[in-house]
C-alpha cells in the first residue's frame, strides 16, 4: 500500500487537494501535528474537503508517534535530495510505501534529512525556484508509484 505522510501541514487548500488525491488513489493520508489548521467541519468545508471522511487516515503526534507505529520503505521528499523521485523502485509488494513531505513554509526537520540522506529525493527544477506546489509534488511522484505498481485497483 502507498501512504502519503504530511508533516505539519501549514496550508488546508493544500492538504485538501492531497486527500481529493488519496481518496481517489485508495492511498492512505498521514497527517504529523501540530497542523497549521483546525479539522472541523466547517473548516474542511471552507477548504473544499467536503470528501474527508471518506479518506483513510491517521493523525500522528510526532514523527516519533509516527515512526513507532508504521513500518515500511519510507522516502522523504526535499528539495536537497541527491535521488530524483523517478529512478526509484516503488513496485514492492511485500511492505508498505511512505512519500514523507515536510512544511509548506519550511520543509522537513533538519534531523530528518541528515538521518534519511540515502532516503531523500527531488523533483527536478530549474535552479531559480525553491520549490513547486506541495500538492502538486505529492501528485507527481504518487503517480510515478502508481505507475510503477501497474495502476493496480485503479481504473
Amino acid at each position: 500500500m502507498n501512504h502519503i505522510v504530511l508533516f505539519r501541514p501549514d496550508i488546508p487548500q493544500n492538504t485538501g487537494n492531497i486527500g481529493r488525491t488519496c481518496a481517489a488513489t485508495n492511498t492512505k493520508l498521514h497527517l504529523i501535528k501540530p497542523l497549521g489548521f483546525e479539522i472541523s467541519d466547517k473548516h474542511l468545508k471552507r477548504a473544499g474537503m467536503d470528501y474527508w471522511y471518506d479518506l483513510d487516515i491517521t493523525m500522528h503526534e510526532s514523527f516519533d508517534d509516527f515512526f513507532e507505529n508504521e513500518k515500511g520503505d519510507y522516502y522523504f521528499i526535499s528539495k536537497f535530495g541527491e535521488q530524483f523521485y523517478h529512478e526509484q523502485d516503488y513496485n514492492v509488494t511485500d511492505r508498505d510505501v511512505y512519500f514523507i513531505f515536510g512544511r509548506e513554509t519550511k520543509g522537513l526537520p533538519d534531523e530528518i534529512k541528515e538521518k534519511y540522506r540515502d532516503r531523500l529525493m527531488r523533483i527536478p527544477m530549474g535552479k531559480d525556484f525553491r520549490s513547486l506546489n506541495v500538492s502538486n509534488t505529492v501528485s507527481l511522484i504518487l503517480y510515478e508509484a502508481l505507475r510503477q505498481q501497474g495502476f493496480k485497483d485503479l481504473s
